[in-house]
């Protein structure tokens, strides 16, 4: 082998080593492609999160707009409310028993 065909080999195999380096850690390379694959998948994991939950909170609208027995049941538990004939009944704790 001569001496021009060892220079061009190294050259040629520095280049390659440059071009995979350049390849690999780029701004648009393997590393950066790898990351936004990743970055992909967890906002289309996000994305379906958010529209069932759009999708549940659609459907607990569309209640409190029509079924007034949801409207009820949701003034109950939320606010406390009772109906116009019941009655609350509180039992005594024990302090209040003993004195």
């Amino acid at each position: 082998m001569t001496k021009t065909q060892s220079i061009l080999i190294t050259l040629a195999s520095v280049l390659l080593a440059a071009l995979f380096f350049f390849i690999i850690v780029s701004e648009h390379g393997l590393a950066d492609l790898i990351f936004l694959k990743k970055e992909q998948r967890e906002l289309a994991e996000k994305s379906e999160r958010l529209t069932l939950e759009n999708f549940s909170i659609g459907i607990e609208i569309d209640r409190l707009k029509h079924d007034p027995e949801y409207i009820e049941n949701v003034a109950r538990k939320e606010l406390g409310m009772i109906g116009e004939d019941e009655l609350i009944l509180k039992p005594q704790s024990q302090r209040e028993q003993n004195r």
